[in-house]
Formats: C-alpha cells, structure tokens, sequence
C-alpha cells in the first residue's frame, strides 16, 4: 500500500512543481484571453466560420517570439522595457511609445469593463452601467488591498470556464477535414472586413500591454528574491533562468491560443453554419455555449467574461503603472503595499476608473471589445520594431542579446503586424 501511495504521489509532486515553476508568462497568456479577445474570436468565427483559422497558427509563433523578447528584456537587465527606453534611447521616444500603450490600455480597460457590465446584465437583469461600475470598484479594490499572488490564485480558477468552449467542440458535429484544411492553408481576401479580422485578431494576440507586463513583472520575480539577480550581473544564471523563461512563455501562449482556437471554432459551427454571421449583442455571443451550457448558457458566458475581465485588468493597469513610474523614478511594485507604492496604485486606479468612463459614450460593448483588438493591433508595431532593437542592442542586453531565431520570427512578426496595419488603413 506504501509503494503505491508513493508512486501516485510523484507525479502529483512533480505536476505541482512545474507548475508552480511557471511565472509571467502563463499569467500573460490568461490575460490574453480576455473580454476583448472573447469577443474578437466570437465575432470572427462567426462571420468567417472556419476561413480565418489560418491566422491563430499564424500569430502562435509570432506572439512566442514577441514575448520572448520583452521577457528577456526584463530578467537580463532588471529593467522593465519603459525603463531601458530611459536609459537608452531618447526621452520624446520612450513618451510616445508609453503614451501610445497607455492610451490603447485605457481604451481596452473601458471596453472590458463595458463588456463585463453586459455580462453581468444578462444574468442579473437592471442597468448594464451600474453594473460596471461596481466591478471597477471592486476591480481596483482587489488590485490595491489584495496580495497579487492570491488575488490571479482565485481568478485562474474562474477562467477556467473557457474551456467550455473545448467542451462545445467535441459537443457538436465538427467537420475537422475543412477546420483543419482552413488551419493549415490560408484562404486569404484582401477587403476590409477580413483585413479588419486580420488585425483585430493580432491585436488581441499580440498586444503592446503583453510587452510591457511580462517584462516588468520578471523584474518583480527578480527583486522578490534575494537569491536572482539581472543576468548581466549573474550571469551563471542565466542557463536556468532562459530555460524557464522559454518554456513559461511558450506553454503561456500555447494555453492563449488553444482557447482563442475553440472559441473561434466553437462559434463557427454553433453560429456560422446556422446563418448567425454577425454579433452584435452579448447574448448573441453567449449563444455559442448553448449546445454544452443549455439553459445556463447566459450564466457560464458572463462567469467568464466576468472573471477573464477581472484577471485582465490588473495586467492592462498594472502594466501602464509600471512604464509609467519607470519614466519618472516613481516607486513600484505589485509586491509592495498601497503606503508603499502611493503613486503606482494611484495610477492603476486613476487609469481604470479612465477607462471606466468610455462606458458612457454609449458605445456597443461588443464593438468596443472589436475596435480595441484593433487599436492594439496598429499600437503595437512602433513598440514592437523598439524591442527587437532593444534586444539585439549590446548596450542593453551585454552579452544575452536575443538568439538568431528569435530575431528572425520577431522581425517577420513586426513586418507583418506593419503591412496589416497599412492594409487596414489603406481599405478603410
């Protein structure tokens, strides 16, 4: 009896432990898969059914490479990105660069909010703005009284109702030859609309907040233990600390893409191929979950719009606050207490409640979540183009400049980002 409870306990032991090994960057693949990019999947499998299923293989190896570069960034110099423009490069560059993301920061905040409001009203009933304004109090709330560790502990959990859209999947009759023939082969339109897919769905994949969080908060993880220290000063570390952030990064995106997979595919086959081509309400999006959820369809939507949307916030502020106090010198921290960190809290708060203002210019919140994957889809290039040379930059990384490979996906990445943000403009 001994021997067996032990062999059933290693492997539980050892799953805990690489979990428990994984950091910044599978809370930034959760983030990934937030309101905006529910609605962004949605909206897409829906119009284009499985036409645009190219485009999430497409953008895996892309936001992997990406998210690379701004973790290395981070844990070889001990700086966040905001920081390395300050100490670098010149001061109108790095306002305008932080002031870009900010700004696509505060419009996805507002839209988020917006879109867990409505979420909220599905299931509740009364008035959709009443109900954001209570989830961004108690949003930023969360954010400043609670530990950040058990805060994401909690919301990881409710995100975990994504993956009712795996469930959908195998729910439904899929016909896989023609999913997997569109996932492989492109079928590419060049009209506004599907250019506008194009970018919403990069956008959402691979946006300027990611960037800027992954790498500051693998500055926190350095600073929280006095064992680590930047790689450029230890460098003895570095084996271990870019193997770990190699395989956090990849399994954080992979997770983030495999969900955006099966909503996409799940809203095809339960939307699309029922002549539901457009979304427009929450409801209507909520309708994917039917075949699984019956009538707690409305209920497991707004559980996830609700809970992704809390575990979202905090990156798109908190990474705001980090740029923000690295520019001007401010203390910071999600590790440090409100006394602590006065002005970094205050501007979680002061750009979440912004962004919570965006509710009332009446916007559709289905099209607002659309419109900021888009926004961030164009924002990220000129922060994209600076990293790749930030991390090619001897000066900046010393001798743990970012490897041939990831210099050539990240390259083609930012190229791509570039060509559809001029397409979009060029079609609009």
């Amino acid at each position: 009896m001994t021997t067996t409870k032990d062999s059933t306990q290693k492997p539980a032991a050892g799953i805990r432990s690489w979990l428990n090994s994984l950091g910044p960057g599978i809370i930034t693949g959760a983030s990934d898969d937030d309101p905006s990019g529910i609605a962004t999947y949605s909206q897409v499998g829906a119009q284009a059914g499985f036409g645009m299923l190219w485009t999430l293989v497409l953008s895996f190896p892309m936001m992997v490479a990406i998210q690379l570069v701004s973790a290395q960034i981070g844990r070889v110099t001990g700086v966040g990105i905001a920081g390395n423009m300050k100490k670098y490069y010149p001061k109108i560059l790095m306002f305008t660069l932080v002031g870009l993301m900010v700004c696509a920061n505060a419009i996805n905040i507002g839209a988020d909010i917006s879109a867990m409001g409505e979420a909220a009203n599905l299931v509740l009933g009364g008035n959709m703005v009443v109900f954001a304004i209570i989830l961004t109090i108690i949003s930023v709330a969360l954010q400043i009284f609670i530990p950040y560790s058990s805060y994401v502990s909690i919301l990881k959990w409710l995100c975990l109702v994504l993956f009712t859209y795996v469930a959908v999947v195998f729910s439904v009759h899929v016909p896989w030859a023609e999913a997997i023939k569109n996932m492989i082969i492109p079928a590419i339109v060049f009209d506004a609309a599907h250019i506008s897919m194009f970018v919403a769905i990069l956008g959402t994949t691979i946006s300027p907040y990611l960037f800027f969080w992954q790498a500051s908060e693998e500055v926190e993880d350095e600073k929280t233990n006095p064992k680590e220290h930047p790689l450029k000063v230890a460098p003895s570390q570095a084996p271990k600390q870019l193997a770990r952030i190699r395989k956090d990064t990849l399994f954080g995106m992979a997770f983030s893409n495999l969900i955006a997979l099966f909503i996409m595919l799940s809203t095809a086959v339960t939307l699309n191929m029922h002549g539901k081509t457009g979304i427009e309400t929450a409801s209507q999006a909520a309708e994917a979950l039917r075949p699984i959820a019956g009538d707690l369809t409305f209920l497991l939507f707004a559980i996830g719009i609700i809970g992704t949307g809390l575990l979202a916030l905090p990156v798109l502020a908190g990474s705001a606050a980090y740029a923000i106090c690295e520019m001007f010198g401010f203390k910071m921290g999600l590790d440090k207490r409100p006394a602590e960190a006065k002005k970094f809290y205050g501007i979680i708060a002061g750009i979440t409640l912004l962004g919570m203002t965006l509710i009332f210019i009446g916007m559709n919140p289905v099209k607002a979540l659309y419109l900021a994957a888009i926004i961030n889809g164009v924002a990220a290039v000129p922060i994209m183009i600076l990293m790749m040379l930030m991390g090619a930059n001897k000066k900046v990384m010393g001798s743990f400049t970012i490897s041939t490979s990831t210099k050539i996906i990240g390259w083609v990445s930012t190229l791509v980002m570039l060509v559809a943000a001029v397409a979009l403009f060029l079609t609009l």
